[in-house]
């Protein structure tokens, strides 16, 4: 599933902000709110935003990138004011640029720095800096992007899964505090996502690992990014106007299995 039928101008005269836009789950999103007629402003530590924005302008969409850290509190600031003077509003944030850093016993005061900082430190931040601008247009809406990291234990992920978990109970603070200015904050919790980081460490070979690492979710599969894009457009759009303080699992039922997997070596298989 590489791409799906954009509902013809949902976001039309909308303006979005993605941070961790220019690759995985931030590039789909960026990508499928542009078809659907946002103007999208995203970051990325990486340059690569800048082709990307450029091929979305050549379609005929609104785009612009900015390159920075989410740590730096001072890009995190100038970009919010430059896109409510470049787009006059800001409608929509959605939180997604996270540091993957997994240490455990071994991880130093640095480690937990860095992963906090760029993760629920930064979504915190950047949803008190756009609601200023959102209230001024009668509201908006916030998407966290979370994981299935936030519920789980996992071997030696102490840092990464402990900063989710922050995002998780930081979405219904921020859901609750932020409603009187009329801001819905939901997150989403994506299981194993065909993002960049998963290709590197499948060596690039989808065929093989695809099937190993989908025996963790009931379909058998992982997810590609589009799938959480579309999860995080229902969560900003009008259909989802009396949702808020909600965990969306795009996970593909990771979570709900138990100790037996999908059951298929258990003595039980196939009983009635």
């Amino acid at each position: 599933m590489q791409s799906r039928t954009a509902l013809e101008g949902r976001f039309a005269g909308k303006v979005a902000i993605v941070t961790g836009g220019a690759s995985g789950i931030g590039r789909a999103t960026v990508v499928e709110l542009c078809r659907e007629g946002a103007a999208v402003a995203f970051t990325d530590l990486s340059p690569a935003g800048e082709a990307l924005a450029a091929d979305l302008s050549r379609q005929g969409h609104r785009a612009a990138f900015f390159q920075g850290d989410m740590a730096d509190e001072t890009f995190c600031r100038a970009t919010i004011e430059s896109v409510a003077t470049m787009f006059a509003r800001i409608d929509y944030l959605v939180n997604n640029a996270f540091s993957f850093l997994n240490r455990w016993a071994d991880a130093q005061r640095e480690d937990w720095h860095r992963v906090f900082d760029v993760g629920p430190v930064a979504y915190a931040l950047m949803g008190a800096l756009v609601t200023p601008h959102m209230e001024r247009t009668g509201g908006g809406a916030v998407v966290n992007v979370s994981s299935i990291s936030a519920f789980i234990a996992q071997p030696k992920r102490w840092t990464y899964n402990a900063a989710k978990g922050a995002v998780h109970t930081l979405t219904k603070c921020m859901a609750l505090d932020l409603a009187p200015a009329g801001i819905r904050v939901n997150s989403v919790s994506p299981g194993w996502i065909w993002t960049p980081e998963v290709d590197k460490a499948a060596g690039g070979d989808r065929a093989r690992w695809d099937p190993v690492w989908g025996q963790f979710h009931m379909l058998e599969r992982c997810g590609n990014p589009v799938e959480v894009a579309a999860g995080i457009l229902f969560l900003l759009s009008d259909d989802a106007s009396f949702v808020t303080a909600t965990d969306l699992a795009i996970d593909g039922g990771y979570q709900g299995l138990g100790s037996e997997g999908l059951g298929k070596a258990s003595a039980f298989a196939g009983t009635k």
